[in-house]
């Protein structure tokens, strides 16, 4: 019996001729540089490994040296209110950045309640400890992405110069309410005027009226004085220990007196 002929194998596919076949033989591995766009991982800094075992870096950036710090700030909402914070731990630059940012953000946003009137100051004060630390660190070096800029200061940005504003009128008016209240509260006489006494005699409110009104009531005089004449507080003498008189000016018999008057003594 005659042997049946045996199947003649096949010639395999060069790889890229034809349609993909999952089942034809690997490339084999190339050898040499990286292509172009290949980067391989950079270690962590110039060293490698973090300066500071068991230490992280920044958490914004990844950079070190970092500082373990808190930022916070506060919203109020008349009725409402927020409480922020934000957990390091920074670099200097991304430290300074964020402090700047919610504290900036706290100077407009934290006063409008009644209670945030009192904890806006507060957290404000809270964040001094965060930046005294942030600026106390070197540069920020070995991080996986640029630090932030810290931007301009705090006193520097509109928040701040809005606030600035109020607090500097309310510095300036104090004393230039309490320099026209000595000026105006403070009534000095000389010889001549004419004046009512709207007080008692014991505690007098003297005030200068025009000699030719009817409310005037007595002509300041200098001393000595005559007999039946008023002598006036000395707060109201040129140097405030100086005693000027008050005499009565004439008025028609049976004319009503002013309230606060003297009996006369004529």
């Amino acid at each position: 019996m005659a042997t049946p002929p045996q199947p003649q194998p096949q010639p395999r596919p060069q790889q890229g001729a034809g349609p993909y076949n999952p089942y034809t033989a690997p490339v084999p591995p190339q050898s040499g540089p990286p292509g172009p766009g290949y980067a391989a991982p950079q270690p962590y800094g110039a060293y490698g490994t973090h300066p500071e075992p068991g230490r992280y870096g920044c958490r914004l950036c990844g950079a070190w040296p970092a500082a373990h710090a808190t930022v916070r700030g506060h919203q109020g909402m008349i009725v409402l209110m927020r409480f922020l914070s934000l957990r390091g731990p920074f670099c200097r630059d991304c430290g300074l950045a964020t402090y700047r940012r919610m504290s900036s953000d706290t100077l407009w946003q934290g006063w409008w309640g009644p209670l945030s009137l009192f904890i806006t100051p507060v957290t404000l004060l809270m964040n001094l400890g965060p930046r005294a630390a942030f600026r106390r660190l070197a540069p920020p070096a070995g991080g996986h992405r640029p630090a932030f800029d810290p931007g301009r200061p705090l006193w520097r940005r509109p928040p701040a110069l809005l606030l600035m504003v109020p607090v500097l009128l309310v510095l300036l008016a104090v004393p230039a309410l309490v320099l026209l209240g000595m000026l105006v509260g403070d009534t000095k006489l000389t010889t001549g005027q004419c004046v009512r006494n709207e007080g008692s005699w014991t505690e007098q409110d003297l005030r200068v009226e025009s000699c030719a009104s009817p409310r005037a009531e007595f002509r300041v005089t200098g001393p000595p004085c005559a007999a039946g004449d008023y002598i006036a507080d000395p707060e109201y003498g040129p140097q405030e220990f100086t005693t000027l008189c008050l005499t009565r000016l004439g008025r028609a018999q049976g004319a009503a007196t002013a309230p606060g008057t003297p009996p006369s003594t004529d």
